[in-house]
């Protein structure tokens, strides 16, 4: 019996242990399970909330964009902004509301027609309040008001600190402009003071309205209320289509969709040649794409986003960076080269505006799959080959090659102009047709 006991003692402790084996298996499961299950949790609820503050939030939307409109008439009711859209957008109701464009990170891009006529409007943050009040105005006694002459002084600062210019250099308000705030009769209120330091904040509304009096290439800026300005409305370019512009859209004379397109094309020559010399600095686009241009009814180019866009000193400012290699000094359409000695970006821009027109725009209008049969044509094949030879050169060192290529360009499309007016008019002598004057630098 003791020897039956001894035999099937030890029995009942090892399933004992077995179990317990078994048992602290299964939990150790159940918590990676429950701990696995947790994570996967508040992995999708943190999901959900980046989806609704980075998509959602900024969906462009009627409702909410006609909110922030409601909120712009109810400070100008209480008095906070002004503006001479203000009266129409909140009083008579001449500004109609059409459609959102683009909202994204607080910036507001609207459509609407102003008496009629179509306009964007556009604000860089939503709401007034989150631009930087006038510290001027928090020290003034309300009763108190500024002298034009004290205004012309402010925004001239602020406008040469908004564009990187150098305080000691000529730059000053734009003339016409600056002379309307000086004729001012009266001195300004404390609302005006408040949707003009607004608006200053704003690089892109600063660039249109100092480069609007001096260039036909920018988008005119028509009114403003508060901190939304409102800008004219033209037919932007679109990467989709092989044309880049509707040219259906503009309504340009009886010319065809390829002369329409040497016409454009001569206009972004215009555009380059005087944003490198019209100004006291280089004018720099570091971000071009179609849809940053416009075009009007004479098919002039305009720039209607210049968020990009930067003036020689800032450009440097911009560029002068620390670096390992080439890729380091790429500030978008910008570029510089990694000097591998001091590990600093040079300064000094390696592309250009036109080199990039020429890179993005050029050489999709003018390849061979688009121009069909007529691409073998020998002003064509030539055209084709000044393009190509304008991507590839560099504002280095070497001023006149660049100078060159542009001339080149020039000419080419010139010719191709004259060829297709004088074949469409039936050997006519082509009057008219260099309506780019300014293009013969």
């Amino acid at each position: 019996m003791w020897s039956l006991r001894r035999t099937m003692g030890p029995g009942p402790s090892r399933g004992g242990c077995l179990l317990r084996w078994l048992g602290l298996k299964i939990c150790r499961r159940s918590t990676l399970v429950f701990a696995l299950l947790w994570f996967g949790t508040w992995v999708f609820l943190n999901g959900l909330v980046f989806v609704h503050r980075t998509i959602l939030s900024d969906y462009c939307t009627d409702d909410k964009s006609k909110r922030i409109l409601q909120r712009v008439c109810e400070e100008y009711r209480e008095g906070a902004l002004t503006g001479d859209l203000c009266e129409d957008l909140c009083v008579s109701g001449q500004v109609e509301y059409k459609r959102c464009l683009y909202y994204e990170n607080g910036k507001k891009v609207i459509e609407a027609r102003w008496r009629g006529t179509p306009v964007v409007l556009k604000s860089k943050l939503e709401n007034f309040s989150s631009y930087e009040s006038l510290g001027l105005l928090e020290y003034q006694d309300p009763a108190e008001e500024l002298a034009p002459l004290d205004v012309v002084f402010y925004a001239t600062l602020e406008i040469r600190n908004s564009l990187g210019l150098d305080m000691g250099g000529n730059a000053s308000l734009p003339p016409l402009w600056g002379q309307r705030l000086r004729e001012r009769g009266r001195p300004y209120s404390r609302a005006e003071l408040a949707s003009l330091w607004s608006l200053l904040q704003q690089e892109e509304y600063v660039f249109l309205r100092v480069l609007q009096d001096l260039s036909r290439h920018v988008a005119k800026v028509l009114g403003s209320c508060g901190h939304f300005y409102a800008v004219e409305y033209l037919s932007a370019g679109h990467a989709w289509d092989q044309n880049i512009f509707s040219l259906e859209e503009v309504s340009a004379g009886p010319w065809t969709a390829r002369d329409m397109v040497h016409r454009i094309a001569l206009s972004f020559l215009d555009m380059a040649w005087r944003f490198d010399n019209d100004f006291s600095h280089r004018l720099h686009l570091c971000d071009i794409k179609p849809e940053n241009f416009a075009i009007r009814k004479d098919l002039t180019v305009v720039a209607i986003d210049v968020d990009m866009a930067f003036f020689e000193p800032k450009m440097r400012d911009i560029l002068e960076q620390n670096c390992t290699n080439d890729d380091d000094c790429n500030f978008f359409d910008c570029i510089s080269k990694c000097n591998m000695k001091t590990n600093k970006c040079s300064s000094k821009r390696r592309n250009s505006n036109l080199q990039v027109i020429c890179q993005k725009i050029f050489r999709p209008w003018f390849s061979p799959t688009l121009l069909g049969a007529k691409a073998g044509l020998p002003l064509q094949v030539d055209l084709q080959r000044a393009v190509q030879e304008c991507a590839e050169t560099s504002s280095g060192e070497d001023e006149e090659r660049p100078q060159a290529v542009q001339k080149r360009l020039l000419h080419l499309l010139t010719r191709l102009l004259h060829q297709g007016t004088s074949s469409e008019r039936g050997g006519a002598d082509g009057e008219g047709i260099h309506s780019h004057t300014a293009l013969n630098f």
